[in-house]
């Protein structure tokens, strides 16, 4: 199937900031009336006032874009600056690769514990076991460090080495390791045959890999399971923070064969961008479920309400997280950075906006959170965010659930409701969903 969005990119971070972008050229802005320049003359007094009199010399690099983002994030949570290094760890994680190690890891106890070493990476190979906690990075203590600037330390060049110390059960004495990191590709999609007549497919993120990962899970999934037997797919958006838009058109548009699947409006009428699916559903129309939870957000929310209004799957979980809005990247040159700025809201094939709301399941199901997890996690959506855009149909009731997933299937009570749905030991008036019924703006 030959189809390709266009360069627009909606990207993703969790936590309390999932967010939308766009790459590309803006044309200059008009200038500003002779009032504004006023008030750019106190900013320049005021600048000047800090660096000169401030009880120590401030880094003036710092306190310019310290300003720079004062000004963006008073306008919405996810307008911001980024310096050039910023920039550049945003295009490594879309691109979906990085120079690294390969190892998934959590925080325990002050320490980075490792989860589990991926196949095949330098830390697989050089004997680095799941369990492992790792207490310093190049002869320095993780003690104190938090996990994303530990995970900093160990990712880096290609083909240059990194020393881990390691503690591990059973050994007395401490490890040492000196690794040398390459190019780690993060996985975008992970399948499996679930019971030998339910394809299961999981999409952590929309990377660049991700249709072409997707495209290949339902293939092998097809030649495991016999046509005759397959009764259909669970897709699982839960816990994916979003992506590229050109791949979450691209993900809908292989299990649709006709229908709007997104569109993007900005501040001005003749800014509205539509894309449509072509024909061509590489599912061969088997009913299909999708999964979401309240870390379902962006990208993922873009391919959930898809298929939900037109009537191609069923969605079962939770409130989903609400983002729904579209960030631009302008670049700034000479190795400025780069300005991300809200600049659109992106809506469902029935004109519906997300933004603050969600995709709310057709099936609600709960995951109840295992004891050890009670009152530590929070349940949060894009309208508890402080000085959110609010969306057309935003309510008090607001947007987000519960973003936990069981690790071990067995536990997971969503999926297994998908999947007795799937195998017709449970019925609901939702599932099978009609195609008829397919509901679109006009």
């Amino acid at each position: 199937m030959i189809r390709r969005a266009s360069l627009v990119l909606v990207g993703a971070l969790m936590g309390a900031t999932a967010m939308g972008v766009i790459y590309t050229a803006v044309a200059p802005a008009e200038a500003a009336g002779t009032s504004t320049y006023k008030e750019l003359s106190i900013f320049g007094d005021v600048f000047e006032r800090v660096r000169a009199q401030y009880v120590t010399p401030p880094q003036e690099d710092k306190l310019i874009e310290a300003a720079i983002n004062g000004m963006l994030t008073s306008l919405d949570p996810h307008s911001s600056y980024m310096n050039a290094k910023d920039a550049e760890d945003m295009r490594t994680q879309t691109k979906g690769e990085f120079g690294g190690l390969g190892i998934e890891v959590t925080m325990d106890n002050d320490l980075v514990k490792v989860i589990t070493p991926i196949d095949d990476t330098p830390a697989a190979k050089a004997g680095v076991l799941a369990g492992d906690y790792i207490t310093a990075i190049d002869g320095q203590s993780v003690r104190g460090l938090k996990l994303e600037d530990a995970v900093n330390k160990m990712k880096g060049a290609v083909k240059t080495p990194v020393k881990l110390t390691l503690m591990r059960k059973d050994v007395d004495k401490p490890i040492e390791l000196t690794i040398v990191r390459d190019v780690i590709a993060i996985a975008a999609v992970k399948s499996r045959e679930e019971g030998g007549n339910v394809g299961y497919i999981r999409i952590i993120s929309f990377t660049e890999k991700t249709t072409p990962d997707l495209e290949a899970a339902i293939a092998k999934i097809k030649k495991d399971i016999p046509a005759d037997k397959l009764k259909g797919y669970v897709l699982d958006l839960r816990l994916n923070p979003g992506g590229l838009l050109d791949q979450a058109i691209n993900v809908a548009d292989d299990v649709l064969e006709r229908g709007e699947i997104v569109s993007t409006r900005g501040r001005n009428p003749d800014e509205t961008r539509r894309f449509n699916a072509t024909p061509g559903d590489l599912t061969d129309g088997k009913p299909m479920i999708v999964l979401i939870n309240g870390g379902s957000a962006s990208a993922s929310e873009i391919v959930a309400g898809a298929l939900q209004d037109l009537r191609r799957a069923t969605v079962l979980g939770t409130q989903s997280f609400g983002k729904g809005s579209v960030q631009t990247i302008i670049p700034l040159g000479d190795g400025n950075g780069a300005l991300r700025l809200t600049t659109a809201l992106y809506y469902t094939p029935s004109g519906r906006s997300i933004q603050g709301t969600g995709i709310t399941p057709d099936i609600k199901v709960d995951q109840p959170l295992p004891d050890d997890l009670k009152g530590k996690l929070t349940s949060e959506g894009e309208s508890s965010l402080p000085g959110h855009i609010k969306g057309q149909s935003e309510t008090d009731k607001g947007s987000g659930s519960s973003a936990y997933m069981p690790p071990d299937p067995k536990d997971d009570i969503q999926l297994n409701y998908a999947l007795d749905l799937l195998r017709g030991n449970k019925t609901d008036p939702a599932f099978p969903p009609n195609p008829e019924k397919a509901v679109s703006s006009k």
